[in-house]
């Protein structure tokens, strides 16, 4: 009887030390940064010991905290706004047929291909074409351009794996199109949409580049304070602001990856 040789296991060292570098080259920048926002020196290359004095200082900073109220408030608005239009917008894809649906979905995602260059002097350019000052509002206005787009792809998704013939069985039910809206498909799209609006929220938090371009006098966001401030050297207090910053944003993907999650796993429940 003839015995064939055992399988030798696929050497995976290889592997491993390629996904250790991989990951020390993504978030090593991240703890040397976090590390020396602790430092106690006004200088960051010189390390003097452990303080959490730059960390008080922010709540004490007026700038950083009109700063943070305004990052707070766009993102907030724009956020809002989007919702409503993107969960409209992928519902509308999705349930209805109308003429040139292909150019308008491709249309209405090409924001999350665009380079935020370009959607800022386009923005700036229609701003200055219709005579409109710029303000916090701009900014509101130039961010519901993306988050709109962020939205809607993520809520297009969820529906995507929903049965449509719940709604169907609700209308034959009586209810009329939109109690069948509110009550059948609007909680089985909310886990997608709440993802939607928190992806959305971090990166208008986080934007930098379309809001220096829309901003009116007295109008810095929160990245823009950052900017301005590491021209003169990067400073303990910039490294604490930043590290609040990236800590907020990981929250907010985490969670939303929570929820995301979450929904999918009840659907497969249902479903099953």
């Amino acid at each position: 009887m003839n015995i064939s040789p055992s399988l030798k296991k696929p050497d995976v060292a290889w592997q491993a030390v390629f996904s250790l570098l991989m990951f020390v080259f993504m978030y090593l920048p991240i703890l040397v940064l976090a590390f020396y926002s602790f430092n106690q020196s006004p200088y960051s290359a010189n390390w003097q010991g452990f303080t959490l004095e730059w960390y008080g200082n922010l709540f004490s900073d007026d700038r950083i905290l009109s700063a943070l109220k305004n990052s707070l408030i766009v993102a907030g608005c724009a956020v809002g706004i989007s919702a409503v239009l993107g969960t409209s917008m992928a519902v509308g894809l999705a349930r209805y047929q109308f003429p040139f649906k292909k150019l308008y979905r491709g249309t209405a995602y090409l924001p999350l291909i665009i380079p935020d260059i370009a959607i800022a002097v386009a923005t700036l350019v229609v701003l200055a074409a219709f005579a409109i000052p710029l303000s916090i509002w701009t900014i509101v206005a130039a961010h519901v351009v993306f988050c709109l787009a962020y939205i809607g792809l993520v809520v297009s998704s969820r529906l995507t794996n929903l049965d449509p013939h719940l709604e169907e069985a609700a209308l034959d039910l009586g209810a009329t199109p939109t109690q069948a809206f509110i009550k059948v498909l609007l909680p089985q799209l909310m886990p997608g949409i709440i993802a939607g609006c928190l992806l959305a929220f971090v990166l208008s938090l986080d934007d930098f580049l379309i809001a220096s371009f829309t901003a009116g006098s007295g109008s810095n966001t929160l990245p823009m304070e950052i900017f301005s401030r590491i021209r003169t050297g990067v400073k303990p207090d910039i490294n604490a602001l930043s590290v609040m910053l990236i800590s907020v944003s990981a929250i907010a993907a985490f969670v939303a990856e929570l929820i995301r999650a979450s929904g999918e796993s009840k659907k497969n429940i249902i479903n099953s």
